[in-house]
């Protein structure tokens, strides 16, 4: 490949639509373009690096057994429609229609397909364990696009699904794949963590995140640093203390907090720390109706957590006529006297003793407020967003909060999408019974910028050797015919000797070659010059190593033993 024509130019300075080092860098080695937001060309070196990866995958899946499928991208909605989640999925599906103007979609994901062809494919439990997979490209119309290839619309996906008899066989595929992702991104030279999960809208249990820590990530995840827990923020969970019986608790007092309507302007007023406070927080549910909520008054209500405790499919903040409704005051709000709603304290109140709360007066709280003394919620449950500090669940260490990019997510779905589907098998004893899913995905343009965003330096990446584009780079150093002849003479060795060459013919100057072979990071970067052909050797340097001469006649021997081929 010869960098005076190769389809893609490197950029001097990064583009100013690059919000990231790792976005940068994709765009400045020309290792891909964007076209629209949230869509991206990749040019001929970053489509090298990802058919690297896809190889490491296609490894990878058949070491374990998968079999190779395809499924369409653009899919009609009918299957969707039986699940539910063609209203569910909202706006990220892109939904259109044919020139019959039948319902179609761009498939955000493949969950209904691959029920569809199993309710076709599989009629006995002989048929199974089955796990397929393929590499195919997603939609999913993102209403902010942003990270470059981190949040796209438009993007290739490995994904992967399970079909099993039992919840057994869906335990056993799900350890099978479990252990290939992180063989995947581990030959890939990505450190990540694997990470506790929400399911969201695909369902199910025990999901798992592969991310990587990044202080640009979308994600906060929570971490212990002993390596006994990791969890997303949206459902992590904490050590909490043990419930104590709350001695000699004085009784309630009323007080005034004149203009005092939020847990900061209380505790100033009455000179008490925020967690010597109970926070009020009412929702709108389809469910329940009114969901009024109670929590230490330094914490703050997860809401994905909510939901799953309750079981809501959906919740939205209360208006202020129905927290009047239920006799509580805005700003004053107390579980005391409330009515007709579903009061639900977090597990931080109980046990906490004596807290402020609102009087359900206008102007006034409550001081000694006991939880089991003074009021009792319908639920108690854990509804707390866990903070920096808090105790680890499994060793009491302090939990650290990180950022983070989910680069993949596997998810055991049980029988939600065959059920509804109608996919079953006949067991051993000749009686219908719905097929277990798992579902299994890794992003793969993500998973090259984050080997970006890993591996790079202040001159520009630095390419694992397992996903590199090329083996090398070769840099003609002068202008002269004899540079020109032993320069071209060498880019045919090498190719006939198997190596994967970037050879930078262009009549450029040193610098410019120099800088963009750092740039570009490809392992070893071979140079030859006028002073070189005088001493018979060329000058063989690793991207992060010290040049070194080497005799013209071993270059590929040398190159062979430095590369492992």
């Amino acid at each position: 490949m010869r960098l005076s024509t190769l389809f893609g130019r490197t950029l001097r300075d990064a583009p100013s639509e690059a919000e990231n080092v790792a976005h940068q860098l994709v765009l400045r080695a020309g290792l891909a373009r964007p076209l629209q937001a949230g869509s991206y060309a990749l040019l001929p070196l970053g489509m090298r690096v990802l058919r690297r990866i896809e190889a490491i995958m296609h490894e990878e899946m058949a070491r374990i057994g998968v079999q190779e499928f395809r499924t369409p991208v653009v899919q009609s909605s009918e299957l969707w429609e039986q699940t539910g989640r063609y209203d569910e999925y909202g706006p990220l599906m892109l939904r259109f229609a044919d020139r019959a103007d039948r319902p179609l979609i761009f498939a955000p994901t493949h969950e209904e397909a691959v029920a569809g062809l199993a309710r076709r494919e599989i009629l006995s439990h002989r048929q199974m364990p089955v796990i397929v997979y393929q590499i195919h490209t997603k939609y999913r119309d993102e209403i902010r696009a942003r990270g470059g290839m981190m949040r796209m619309r438009e993007f290739t996906m490995l994904d992967a699904y399970s079909l099993d008899s039992d919840a057994e066989g869906l335990d056993d595929a799900y350890a099978k794949v479990d252990d290939a992702f992180q063989h995947i991104l581990t030959r890939c030279g990505i450190r990540f963590v694997a990470v506790e999960a929400a399911t969201g809208e695909m369902g199910g249990r025990e999901a798992r995140e592969y991310t990587v820590l990044s202080a640009v990530g979308e994600d906060t995840v929570v971490v212990c640093p002993n390596g006994d827990y990791a969890a997303n923020l949206e459902i992590a969970v904490s050590d909490a203390p043990e419930a104590g019986k709350v001695v000699d608790a004085a009784p309630i007092e009323e007080v005034a907090t004149p203009n005092c309507t939020t847990i900061t302007e209380v505790a100033g007023y009455l000179n008490v720390p925020e967690a010597g406070t109970a926070k009020a927080v009412f929702f709108d549910t389809p469910e329940h109706g009114l969901v009024f909520v109670v929590i230490r008054g330094d914490l703050e209500v997860n809401e994905l957590k909510l939901r799953a405790a309750l079981g809501l499919s959906n919740l939205a903040p209360a208006s202020t006529e129905q927290i009047v409704a239920s006799g509580a005051v805005p700003g004053y709000a107390s579980p005391l006297g409330v009515r007709g709603a579903l009061v639900v304290a977090d597990r931080s109140i109980v046990g906490a003793g004596p807290l402020v709360a609102g009087a359900n007066r206008e102007g006034y709280h409550l001081r000694n407020v006991v939880y089991g003394r003074d009021w009792e919620a319908a639920r108690v449950v854990d509804v707390t967003t866990v903070q920096k500090g808090e105790p680890c669940i499994r060793c009491g260490a302090p939990l650290r909060l990180e950022r983070g990019i989910e680069v993949g997510h596997i998810f055991k779905l049980g029988t939600r999408y065959t059920e509804a589907i109608g996919a079953t098998f006949l067991d051993a004893n000749g009686e219908a019974q719905p097929i277990v899913m798992g579902s299994y995905g890794l992003g793969l343009e993500r998973i090259l910028q984050v080997i970006v965003e890993q591996h790079h330096d202040e001159r520009g990446i630095i390419w694992p050797q397992a996903v590199t584009p090329l083996h090398l780079q070769l840099l003609r150093i002068g202008k002269s015919e004899g540079v020109r002849a032993a320069s071209d003479t060498l880019y045919e060795e090498l190719a006939q000797a198997g190596f994967h060459v970037l050879y930078d013919d262009r009549d450029e100057t040193a610098g410019v070659k120099f800088n963009d072979a750092d740039l570009i990071g490809l392992p070893f970067r071979l140079v030859v010059s006028e002073r070189l052909l005088n001493e018979e050797a060329v000058e063989l340097k690793p991207r992060t190593g010290e040049a070194a001469r080497v005799p013209r006649g071993q270059v590929i021997e040398v190159l062979r033993e430095a590369l492992a081929l």
